[in-house]
């Protein structure tokens, strides 16, 4: 386990990438779990894509998940009115019985879904949310199932509570998405549960609704949990999207404020669990973050008014309109996405064209071109040199500047690749 680095004259890739890594001697050791914990490369380099522009550099940034868009004035307007009422004492570690009741009636108008309030659990952002289920459901040693690429703080939840993530390796075959198959070859002994994305991060896919069902029954079948992170559900994008929730009572989902809604800094999500789960649920609540910030919950009842969800459906279609832009002229600069995404707001490019090593690129494509992407080792260890993650949350404008100076950069490397490639020999 790596905690610190040799210091050396010069910065290797690691240390550029993650400038948190330090060569300086730890005053005291540290528990053994912090070592599993791999560094956010995308935080990094979103910080040195900031620092460039800084500099004055005209960075355009492809790489943080966060909506260009942000919370619309109905929201706004009802974080000053809560402020100004002075609504700022704990809530329930639950949540405000509002805002409960504003989710369950949502599920019921958007998924026909019953939900009682009670089974949820207002939290602090999605990573809150995960958390406290990771940390109900696994005890050491545990394994959970998930696929490789995913979203890397899921597999770390799952360290820092000294559970050990089982990744499921998956591609363009089953849109890097599990699948029954997958699961029952991948099942081990110590296998408590699976936990998903639907859509996910980074690929931007989901799982067709029929096999999202076989996972489901498979895990039960083998007395195992099924934690479905459905963050990105409002942002699907090609037919109905559909809750986890309709498949059983014993499921549980997290979601969040952050896409859809546009509040990413606000800190607010929340998750839905089985009704006998929740008094565990809300003692876990009270210990370790007392309740989410009052001020963002007050304010989140104006996301189900009219006039702010149609808001938000007109940014969806704007995400959409983005996501078939990009796509097709990521894979005329040579970057194809081999699986189309379906929903949230990301492309998953097949970088090994030019030379196999995303990280290499990513740092040449910000140094040399400003444009900010992620390589593919955040996501996982499954061939991670073969991909970029680029976000196209982000306007039209700034893609099309993007593409434009991604490809001229691409077009000369691949130039010089060539003249530097001897002439093969004939036999």
């Amino acid at each position: 386990m790596r905690c610190s680095q040799t210091a050396s004259s010069e910065p290797n890739d690691d240390a550029r990438m993650n400038p948190t890594i330090s060569s300086d001697p730890l005053p005291y050791p540290l528990a053994a779990r912090t070592g599993l914990i791999d560094p956010f490369h995308v935080m990094e380099l979103a910080k040195r894509a900031a620092a460039l522009e800084a500099a004055g550099h005209p960075v355009i940034h492809m790489s943080i998940g966060e909506p260009d868009f942000t919370a619309p004035e109905p929201v706004v307007d009802a974080l000053g009115r809560a402020a100004r009422a002075g609504h700022t004492q704990y809530t329930a570690a639950t949540g405000l019985a509002s805002l409960r009741e504003a989710i369950a009636r949502d599920y019921g108008e958007r998924h026909g879904l019953d939900i009682a309030p009670s089974r949820i659990i207002v939290t602090a952002g999605a990573s809150a949310a995960l958390s406290l289920a990771v940390c109900s459901l696994v005890n050491p040693g545990d394994g959970v199932l998930m696929t490789d690429p995913s979203y890397p703080c899921n597999r770390h939840f799952v360290s820092a509570f000294d559970g050990i993530p089982q990744l499921v390796p998956v591609g363009p075959d089953t849109r890097f998405q599990l699948t029954r198959e997958l699961l029952e070859a991948n099942w081990a002994a110590n296998t408590r549960g699976t936990l998903l994305a639907s859509p996910a991060n980074p690929t931007g896919t989901s799982i067709p609704w029929d096999e999202l069902a076989r996972i489901v029954d498979a895990t039960r079948a083998r007395g195992g949990f099924t934690l479905v992170d459905e963050i990105y559900l409002g942002l699907s994008y090609d037919g109905t999207p559909r809750s986890a929730l309709a498949l059983g009572e014993d499921l549980i989902v997290t979601n969040s404020f952050s896409k859809y809604f546009h509040m990413t800094g606000w800190r607010l999500g929340w998750l839905v669990v089985p009704e006998a789960l929740a008094p565990v649920f809300e003692k876990l609540s009270q210990n370790l973050y007392i309740c989410a910030s009052t001020l963002a919950q007050h304010a989140a009842l104006a996301c189900f008014d009219s006039e702010s969800l149609a808001i938000f459906e007109a940014r969806r279609d704007e995400f959409r309109r983005r996501r078939d832009w990009i796509v097709p002229a990521l894979g005329r600069i040579g970057l194809e996405v081999p699986v189309r995404p379906d929903g949230a707001f990301y492309a998953w490019a097949d970088c090994s064209r030019f030379g196999g090593d995303s990280s290499g690129l990513a740092n040449d494509l910000l140094e040399k071109a400003w444009v900010s992407v992620v390589p593919g080792k955040d996501f996982g260890r499954h061939d991670p040199d073969r991909w970029i993650r680029l976000s196209y949350a982000t306007s039209l404008e700034k893609m099309e500047e993007a593409i434009d100076r991604m490809g001229r950069y691409l077009n000369a490397r691949g130039e010089d690749a060539a003249a530097t490639t001897p002439a093969r020999q004939p036999a």
